[in-house]
Formats: C-alpha cells, sequence, structure tokens
C-alpha cells in the first residue's frame, strides 16, 4: 500500500532534495509526496487530498506556522500523524508541539537516515490505528445486525467477542415462542398507512422490549407475527421456565396495548401465543451478506400451529406438554390432545395461568369437568354447562361445552 506524505515548509530547496533521496521508494509505489509551503496551503492541500497519511512540518512558516497548522490538524476528525521539524536549539516550540499532538519530531538540518525511520516508523503506527479502527467498524456492524435478535447485552458480548458474524448452524433444543394478532390483516385494509405503521412500531418494539427483559432472541418479525427463542445462541437451563414468564408478559404488556388503542377508538386484535420446546436447526442462514439469526424444524412449525390453534379454542396463550413439563412450577390447565393441522400424533397442550386465576374456584371446577371429559363420563356436559354459567367469559369451557353437546367424547380434538 502506498504511504501518502505531505511535506510542509517553505524552503526552496527542499522538494527537489526530498524527491531526490524517496525517488527509489517513489519509483517503486512505496511513498508518493506532496508539497506546501504553509499551514495554509497545507490545509487546502489537505482538503482535497483527504487520503494523505502523514504530515511531515517545519515551525517556522509565513502566513501559518508549523504549531498553529498542528492545532488545525488535531481539531479534524480525521486528525493527521504529524512530525514536526524545527532548529536543534528550538526545544521550547518542540516540547509545545508534542503537547499539542505530534507524532514525533526531526531537527534541523535534517538526517535522511533518520528521516526514513522516523517515517516508517510512523507509518507502523498508522497501520496499527487503521487496523483498530477496522476492528472497531466491523464490531459496530456486527453490533447493529445482532441488536435486531438479541438483548443490548448479549448483542455487546457477542459483538466484542468477534461471534456476530460468525453464529455457527447448529441443532439445539429450544422454546419457541409465536406471536400473532387476530384480524390484522382488516386493519391493514383499512387503517391509514401513517397510523398502521406507528401502531405496529410501537407494537412490535414493546413486545421486542419484554423478550428482550427474559433475555429472548427475536428470531423473526414478519408483519404482525413474531418469533422468539430461548436457549440460544447461548446456553439457558431453564429456557422453558423464561418461555413461559415470558408469553405471560407479553399476553399482559399486548392487553394493555389493546386497552389503549381501543381508548383511542382504534380495534387493534388480540395477540395470540404458542409455545413449544424441541429440537431445532438454529444458526446464521443469512449468507455471507446479511445477518438472520433463525431457527427451522418441526418443534418450531408446532410452536406456530399452537399459536393458531388458540382461534379455536378461545385462548390467548397455548403451550406443549413438552412446555408444561420442563417449566419449573407450572401452573395451567389443561387444553387436551390436539390434532394439530399436517400431524398424525396428537399433541398434548396447556393453558398456562396466573397464580391468582390458577388458584381461583372456577379453575378447580373446570379441571374437575376436564377430568370427566377425559374419563368419557357422561357428567360432563352439565359440569361444564354449569362452568359456563357461572363464567360466561370463559371461552375453553365454552368451547368443551360445545363440543359435546355436538357429540363429540374424549380429550381429543381435530383441529382446522
Amino acid at each position: 500500500m502506498t504511504a501518502t506524505i505531505l511535506f510542509v515548509d517553505d524552503e526552496p530547496d527542499l522538494e527537489a532534495l526530498v524527491l531526490q533521496k524517496f525517488r527509489r521508494q517513489i519509483r517503486d509505489g512505496i511513498v508518493d509526496i506532496m508539497f506546501a509551503r504553509d499551514g495554509l496551503e497545507a490545509l487546502q492541500s489537505l482538503e482535497h487530498n483527504p487520503h494523505v497519511d502523514m504530515v511531515v512540518s517545519d515551525i517556522n512558516m509565513p502566513r501559518m506556522d508549523g504549531l498553529s497548522l498542528l492545532a488545525k490538524l488535531q481539531e479534524a476528525e480525521d486528525k493527521k500523524s504529524t512530525i514536526i521539524v524545527s532548529a536543534y536549539g528550538d526545544m521550547s516550540n518542540i516540547r509545545t508541539a508534542m503537547n499539542r499532538g505530534a507524532f514525533d519530531f526531526l531537527t534541523k538540518p535534517i538526517d535522511f537516515v533518520d528521516l526514513e525511520a522516523t517515517i516508517s516508523k510512523t507509518m507502523r503506527h498508522i497501520e496499527m490505528l487503521r487496523e483498530v479502527r477496522r476492528r472497531q467498524a466491523e464490531a459496530e456492524r456486527a453490533h447493529a445486525a445482532l441488536s435486531r435478535h438479541f438483548s443490548p447485552e448479549l448483542a455487546k458480548r457477542l459483538a466484542a467477542s468477534g461471534e456476530g458474524e460468525g453464529i455457527q448452524v447448529q441443532w439445539r433444543d429450544v422454546a419457541t415462542i409465536f406471536t400473532d394478532i387476530t384480524g390484522f390483516t382488516s386493519l391493514v385494509e383499512t387503517a391509514p398507512p401513517e397510523t398502521l405503521g406507528a401502531l405496529l412500531n410501537e407494537y412490535v418494539g414493546g413486545m421486542t422490549e419484554v423478550v428482550f427483559a427474559h433475555e429472548g432472541t427475536v428470531a423473526k418479525i414478519i408483519g404482525d407475527a413474531i418469533q422468539v427463542l430461548f436457549n440460544a445462541p447461548g446456553d439457558q437451563p431453564d429456557y422453558a421456565t423464561r418461555a413461559v414468564a415470558c408469553a405471560h408478559d407479553l399476553d399482559a404488556w399486548a392487553q394493555d396495548f389493546c386497552a389503549r388503542q381501543s381508548a383511542n377508538g382504534v380495534n387493534f386484535g388480540a395477540t395470540r401465543i404458542g409455545i413449544h420446546a424441541g429440537p431445532a436447526l438454529v444458526g446464521n442462514f443469512g449468507g455471507n451478506r446479511f445477518f438472520d439469526y433463525t431457527a427451522y424444524g418441526d418443534s418450531i412449525n408446532i410452536a406456530a400451529r399452537l399459536e393458531a390453534a388458540n382461534k379455536q379454542l378461545g385462548t390467548r396463550i397455548c403451550v406443549s406438554a413438552s412446555v408444561a413439563k420442563a417449566a419449573e412450577n407450572f401452573r395451567g390447565r389443561p387444553l387436551g390432545e390436539l390434532m394439530l393441522r399436517g400431524r398424525s400424533e396428537p399433541l398434548r397442550a396447556f393453558e398456562p395461568l396466573p397464580q391468582a386465576r390458577f388458584d381461583a374456584p372456577e379453575t378447580a371446577l373446570y379441571f374437575e369437568a376436564f377430568a370427566k371429559m377425559e374419563a368419557g363420563d357422561a357428567a360432563a356436559m352439565p359440569a361444564f354447562a354449569a362452568l359456563v354459567g357461572m363464567h360466561a367469559d370463559d371461552s375453553l369451557a365454552g368451547f368443551h361445552l360445545k363440543r359435546l353437546l355436538n357429540g363429540a367424547k374424549g380429550i381429543r380434538i381435530q383441529l382446522d
């Protein structure tokens, strides 16, 4: 790489002497040398030639001296490494120059062997600074990409360690959350673009903050749908517990958001949430030009199917038995054995409940009615009827009552 050096000196013979001494380096493309007669001319030259690597400047010059030039160079965003040249006895000015940020100094008359050695040392310093800036820029780019997916602290750690651009694709056991908004298509078709944009940005931003608070990873955002991973990229032994806690907080945040929009006259749909745990292929699938940390596999599809199951069941959160079993102190009520679209085997699923609702008397009545339904007891229908009579807002109990009234038996549920 050619080093570009700007010599700033008003001595008429200097240009010819420097070109003669550095003729071989110039011929071989090692250096490119430019000249200016004072500080003002040097600043003009730098403005038109920002690629200059270093400045070698005399102190005593007309119009603008070397110390004033040095001060201007240090004020610039791209600070040029500067070598100051002065008379041997002018140590006061040399000290001033070093205090103002000069990289090194030479004394007159110039010893060209010393000059060449000083330039080489300065270039090594410049190359070191370039490498530091390059690494910093790479870390900033990695952090920007990682911040889309990971919590701020995790993104910083990954970017600082250099792992951000090279997270390998691997099989991992993960808990996956899928969220979606009911009636979003209708909202898209009726709301003005500026209103929809503001609503969706606020919604996605708030939901993402909830995910990051639980140290989850945002794998995908597709319109109103959000896919979240736990236990990736780092190990989280309590990933199922985190996923359930995150789902509760997402549900609470989304309900509050809906209430606020309703007060403003906007009919923003409820958020449905599905959670499943199992193996998935996880990593950066963005190729060499993009960073796209996401997951694929059957367990991911199951989480998406569970999210959709909420629509028929009348619930907002639906989790698989694998999550309910792995989560610490899981509190929830059984939904049944779901026959999900595209699967031949039933999947047992649950509705997680906050502690207060789990401890409520109606939850105990639900468990009793569900046990009767599972056992094929004809008393299940009046049990659910009584529960719906007392709690008409219990959509899940109403779903089971309707099934039984239509002749269904047991807890196996065929979903559309």
